[in-house]
This record gives structure tokens, C-alpha cells and sequence, in this order.
């Protein structure tokens, strides 16, 4: 089994999982040995492991001021990993593919809660359309390489995953971490109030990373159709009220500012999860409040002194 992106955030944890269930040998690539964006090293990756499973999940990946900094970057990275790893895993005769795509390819507008079947419904949203316009080509070469080759290419569309271990850096971190470091620095500084982007009006879904590997193994295991699916929790929270509950897990008593000069990205997002319930058998369990919890306690012990008390 290859597990592209296997020692990133939601990596390792797909990597635990299939370990813990007894899998055989589980290859790694580290992007010093393979470059995923090189052709001759994702080739060469095939012929020298010969996987009968792939798992994609290797992204550039990072919140709205990282895709707003590095569209191009973004972009080309995301999709030449996944166009030369679903071809060279076609031309290796790699039986089955899952590809773990993103909530940022659906339409900036589509309806709550967001339905597999409007996916095509309109352009992404601008602060992270390039991301996620590279990761929704790859549903159309898994659908068109399944239509000419008859190659087994799953497409997965996850929402924003967060978690022990997650990316608090303060430069490229999603907005779970990037509230929590904030608060927790706040609480070490003795500081009163905390400055956020937008208007904190904005709603998002989060799925722990643990569910969010449940899935993906899941998937791998009883999923074999051409249509996307989606990955989620079936909630959706504002930012503004995402931000209350993260004070009330780190502890930070002091007050919020919304810098609405900065942009709110989507309106909002939510998944219709229903058919990976039906397709493979997925409901996320973790909640919200315990996840968050938990990600706060492993940031403070990580973190040193940046963590607060």
C-alpha cells in the first residue's frame, strides 16, 4: 500500500489506522527521496515499490492568506501530484486508487448543505479556487481513466480536518489551530483581546483527524464508484462562534477583534454526508467540544512556553 502525503497531518493518522488493522507494508514517500511534482520520480517510486493500493492525500496545502500569497504554487503542486501519481499508478496497474480531495472545490455559492451532485454548479471561491480547481481535475481523471482504462479510481471530498498534531504555524495553519495558538499566546501574554480575520460571520465544518482517517480506510476498503463523495461531520458553526468555544477550551477570558479588511473566504460550507454513510459505511463520532479539547491539551504540551497555562 502507498500513502502519499503519509507523514502529514492526516497522513499519519491513515497510516496508524491501516497499521493497527494488520496491513502489509505500508510505503511512505518523503518528498527529499521522491518529488511528486517530478515525472521521472514518481515513475521511478512505481517501478522500485510496485503498490497494489494507493491512498493520494500528498497537497500543498494552507489556510486563506497562504492560498492568497501562493496561488500559482498552490495550483501547479497540487495538481502535478496527483496527474502524475494517478497516471503512473494506471501505467503500474495499481488496482484500486483513492484520491482524498477538498470542500474547497465546490462552487462559492452552492446551497447548504452542499449536495455531490452540485459540484459543477459554479466557480470556487477566489481565495482558494486555484486549490481547489487542481484537486477537482482529478476527480475528471479518475472518472475519465475509469471510462477508457477501466482503472478503479475513488475520489473523496473532505472538509477542513483538525486534531493533535494539526499545523499551528501561524503563517500557513487553518483557522482551528490559528484561533488556538492565538489564544493560548494571548493567555501567556496576559493580552485582552485577540485580533481575527473577517467578520467572523462565515461558516465552516470541521471533521477530527481521526474520523477523518476512519474514512479514508474505509473508503480504500468498500468504496469502488465513479461519483465523489463526501467527508464531514454534519455541522456547521460560524467563525465568530467557532472562536467562543476555542476561548472557552484554552481558557482565554479576554475579548475578540474582527479585522474585516481581511477577507471571509466561503459564505459558508456544509456537507451532505449521507451518501458516505450509505456507500461505506462512515459517520464521523468525535464532537466538536471533545476534538477541540483535545487539540488545545496537545498544542500545550508541544508548544513550550507559546502554549499559556
Amino acid at each position: 500500500m502507498l500513502i502519499t502525503g503519509g507523514a502529514g497531518f492526516v497522513g499519519r493518522a491513515v497510516v496508524a489506522r491501516v497499521a493497527a488493522a494488520g496491513a502489509g507494508r505500508i510505503i511512505v514517500p518523503r518528498r527529499r527521496e521522491c518529488d511528486l511534482t517530478r515525472a521521472e520520480d514518481v515513475r521511478a517510486l512505481f517501478a522500485r515499490e510496485r503498490p497494489e493500493l494507493v491512498i493520494h492525500l500528498a497537497a500543498r496545502v494552507g489556510g486563506i492568506g497562504a492560498n492568497q500569497r501562493s496561488p500559482g504554487t498552490f495550483f501547479y503542486e497540487n495538481a502535478m501530484m496527483g496527474l502524475l501519481t494517478m497516471e503512473e499508478a494506471r501505467c503500474a496497474g495499481v488496482e484500486k486508487f483513492v484520491n482524498v480531495g477538498t470542500i474547497c472545490s465546490y462552487p462559492k455559492f452552492t446551497p447548504v448543505p452542499f449536495a455531490e451532485a452540485r459540484l459543477w454548479d459554479g466557480y470556487p471561491e477566489e481565495t482558494n479556487a486555484p486549490y481547489g480547481l487542481a484537486k477537482k481535475m482529478l476527480i475528471v481523471q479518475g472518472q475519465a481513466y475509469r471510462q477508457e482504462f477501466d482503472f478503479h479510481a475513488a475520489n473523496l471530498l473532505l472538509v477542513n480536518c483538525y486534531g493533535p498534531g494539526d499545523n499551528f504555524d501561524p503563517e500557513t495553519s487553518h483557522v482551528i489551530p490559528a484561533l488556538i495558538r492565538k489564544c493560548c499566546e494571548a493567555i501567556a501574554a496576559g493580552a485582552p483581546e485577540v485580533t481575527l480575520w473577517g467578520s467572523g460571520s462565515a461558516t465552516r465544518e470541521f471533521i477530527y483527524v481521526d474520523d477523518a482517517a476512519e474514512a479514508i480506510v474505509l473508503a480504500a476498503e468498500r468504496y469502488d464508484g465513479i461519483d465523489p463523495v463526501n467527508v464531514g461531520a454534519n455541522f456547521e458553526i460560524s467563525i465568530r462562534d467557532l472562536a467562543t468555544r476555542i476561548a472557552h477550551a484554552t481558557g482565554f477570558t479576554g475579548g475578540f477583534l474582527w479585522d474585516t479588511s481581511r477577507p471571509d473566504g466561503q459564505p459558508r460550507r456544509r456537507l451532505d454526508c449521507s451518501a458516505a454513510a450509505a456507500r461505506f459505511g462512515f459517520t464521523a463520532r468525535t464532537s466538536l467540544d471533545e476534538g477541540l479539547a483535545r487539540t488545545v491539551a496537545w498544542y500545550r504540551a508541544h508548544a513550550g512556553g507559546a502554549a499559556g497555562s
